[in-house]
């Protein structure tokens, strides 16, 4: 036992006339495990206890990134009170890596920083559908250097926090979830207008995903070249996993039945012709060939005396 003690006793190295012993340096790396254990389990704790509590998601996605930095923090200082190592000793140092993370990790430091001031300011939370560039997918999570967002194909990507700050982001669900947006129709010339009208606003009235406040809009748009075009604009709460385009099927597939049960016909391409003058059928140089090989009389064939 005394042996053990001797050991453990020993110094190796002094900093700043402190000397740093082997037990000293054995009981750091076990602060740091169990340090890290407890504050995994406090986290898992506290994000718990803020969800049970209805806390949004991005405030408890902060407050847990602001206890681990913390938490951490606060175990390494203890581990360097542990060796008897001043904080003025890491000056130099930090001075150092200051200098060095300007010059070569600039990147990383922006996208770090515009992780924090995505957390903090909140103009992108988790659950938002955002549209980026040609890229719509809804938001997953936010980390300390990249978001991550689900495209509507199911496709995961990482985007950078520095370009959803730089570039021009499209927030469908800023300030809430309702959502705008359109289907067009186009009906055959001689077809009765209000009637059409009011079978597409049957139609959206019906389905229960479109919004009955604001009603939906049937608007007349124009007299097109081959149909008589409708326009129908009408709300959706874009709560999970509903998506538009599944929506503006359901609208189009309920219209289309709503038009046969009334003999409405829905319009497609078509062009008249008018021509001045006379038509002349020619014949091809082929048919003129087959047509005088046709009437072209067979040799008579000779018969014996």
């Amino acid at each position: 036992m005394d042996d053990i003690r001797t050991l453990l006793g020993y110094s190796l190295f002094t900093i700043n006339e402190r000397s740093v012993t082997v037990g000293q340096l054995v009981l750091v790396p076990l602060v740091l495990l169990l340090g890290y254990f407890f504050i995994v389990r406090i986290k898992r704790l506290l994000v718990r206890k803020l969800t049970q509590r209805h806390f949004d998601q991005d405030l408890v996605l902060l407050i847990e990134r602001l206890f681990m930095i913390s938490a951490m923090a606060l175990i390494v200082l203890f581990c360097l009170s542990l060796l008897n190592v001043p904080l003025t000793a890491f000056a130099f140092v930090s001075g150092a890596l200051a200098i060095g993370i300007g010059f070569g990790a600039q990147n990383i430091l922006n996208n770090f920083i515009s992780g924090w001031i995505l957390m903090w300011e909140r103009p992108i939370r988790i659950g938002d559908f955002l549209e980026v560039a040609d890229t719509r997918g809804t938001v997953e999570t936010i980390n300390t250097r990249s978001t991550r967002i689900r495209r509507i194909d199911g496709v995961r990507l990482l985007i950078p926090n520095s370009q959803l700050l730089e570039t021009t982001v499209v927030n469908w669900t800023l300030i809430d979830k309702l959502v705008r947006t359109t289907v067009r129709v186009g009906v055959a010339y001689g077809s009765p207008v209000k009637r059409v009208a009011e079978l597409i606003d049957r139609a959206a009235n019906d389905h229960p995903l479109i919004q009955k406040d604001p009603k939906p809009l049937v608007v007349f748009e124009d007299f097109g070249d081959s149909a008589l075009i409708f326009d129908v604009y009408f709300w959706v709460d874009m709560g999970p996993e509903r998506d538009l385009r599944v929506i503006r099927s359901d609208l189009r597939f309920a219209i289309d039945e709503l038009f046969a049960q009334n003999d409405i016909v829905i319009a497609f391409p078509q062009r008249d012709i008018h021509l001045d003058g006379q038509l002349k059928l020619v014949q091809s140089p082929a048919e003129q060939v087959l047509e005088r090989t046709a009437t072209k009389p067979e040799p008579a064939h000779g018969s014996g005396p």
